[in-house]
């Protein structure tokens, strides 16, 4: 129980000083990065919480329950040898993979602006598509790892639920996660040396997919047409680009000062969530734009640094997939936010509003710190310390 414990106090370890110093580095920069964005949320948030909670702080106080698992999830996981952790792995993508499908379920399925992302648990939603994110990684390194040693079968069985995983999440729909999971997958592909056949046949069929998507569904198509020109239909189509823009602007060089951003009061849509940077950029300006896209590049140089060093090649991909979703992710979204990207749903880690982002979040942060800490072992992962269901799925 003492040792349960421990996980639940943020980002301390008594063992920390003999991690090594890519692992003490992350696990600080995470921390950094995180109170960060609570900083900005409790900001962004609190004149949404006064008018629709009568209670300002009421998305920062939700907020800190996924904070507080998410850091148990962290604490726990960097503690954990990674081989215990990819144990779970397939069931866990098989899991988030049917409640995913569940979400589209009427009655089941909570829908909101169109979207059916979460299941209600009480006060609370699931989102499967959120948390099936550092298992995607996991299983993806596994198999990966060891494609040349897999049956032709093995290989189908699990392209085809890593296919369904996308199918469902696009047909929530939620083109931009559906977009990030297979560019993951696919990046996780690339550094595990797969055929350059194989490669380029998978990124054509996603492209494809995703080019029918957009011409089937006419918001996707007019967030591309809107992001190209938003003063064309600024009062509609590019109304919520354009109000970010000004946000940013209004920041100068030194930026308006913690919580006097003005576009956030009624101005800029969806502040808490997608468009959380704006905010940040109005209170703090260029100086903290730049800080924080040092932090984030720094964090993921470190990443690059920690995947280098592996002597594994399971870990290696773990850190690929895990600075992904995280790095990779906070730049699609500040881009959206800037107007370099066309807009989407995707949540700025570590920022955002919402429980199920912030805790898959801290948990592929976790993920990477613990592979740093593995980075100069020796050890070759044992399959006969592989889960049973594991060995099963990945049988010659």
């Amino acid at each position: 129980m003492r040792q349960y414990l421990g996980y639940l106090i943020p980002f301390i370890d008594p063992k920390i000083k003999f991690w090594t110093w890519e692992a003490r580095l992350l696990n600080w920069l995470t921390c950094v990065w995180l109170i960060i964005g609570l900083v900005t949320l409790v900001s962004a948030s609190y004149p949404e919480g006064i008018v629709n909670n009568n209670d300002g702080l009421y998305i920062f106080k939700r907020q800190l329950i996924g904070v507080g698992v998410g850091i148990f999830g962290f604490n726990f996981i960097a503690n954990q040898p990674l081989q215990k952790t990819i144990r779970i792995s397939p069931l866990m993508v098989l899991v988030f993979l049917l409640l995913i499908f569940a979400t589209l379920i009427p009655g089941l399925g909570k829908t909101t602006m169109g979207a059916s992302r979460w299941i209600a648990i009480g006060p609370f939603s699931l989102q499967p598509s959120e948390l099936i994110k550092p298992f995607l990684v996991l299983q993806a390194a596994y198999l990966f790892s060891r494609w040349e040693k897999l049956t032709n079968k093995i290989r189908l069985v699990w392209l085809a639920v890593f296919a369904l995983v996308l199918a469902g999440i696009l047909k929530q729909p939620n083109l931009s996660t559906t977009g990030l999971c297979g560019m993951s997958l696919w990046l996780i592909a690339l550094a595990a040396e797969l055929p350059w056949s194989q490669l380029m046949a998978v990124s054509l069929g996603g492209i494809s997919i995703a080019s029918l998507s957009i011409a089937l569904n006419s918001y996707q198509l007019d967030r591309i047409t809107s992001f190209i020109n938003p003063w064309k239909d600024y009062h509609n189509k590019g109304y919520q680009l354009i109000q970010s823009l000004l946000a940013i602007a209004s920041g100068s060089f030194d930026g308006s000062g913690f919580g006097l951003s003005q576009q956030k009061l009624s101005y800029l849509p969806i502040r808490s969530t997608d468009f959380i940077f704006a905010v940040y950029a109005e209170e703090f300006g260029f100086i903290g734009c730049v800080l924080l896209l040092l932090l984030i590049i720094g964090y993921g140089t470190l990443a690059l640094r920690v995947a280098i060093k592996c002597r594994q090649s399971i870990p290696r991909l773990v850190a690929v997939g895990s600075m992904v979703f995280i790095v990779g992710q906070s730049l699609i979204n500040i881009g959206v936010a800037t107007g370099s990207l066309p807009t989407t749903g995707l949540p700025l880690p570590f920022f955002s509003y919402g429980i199920n982002s912030i805790i898959a979040s801290l948990l592929l942060a976790g993920l990477l710190v613990r592979v740093a800490r593995e980075s100069n072992t020796s050890k070759v992962i044992n399959l006969k310390e592989i889960s049973p269901t594991q060995q099963a799925l990945t049988r010659e």
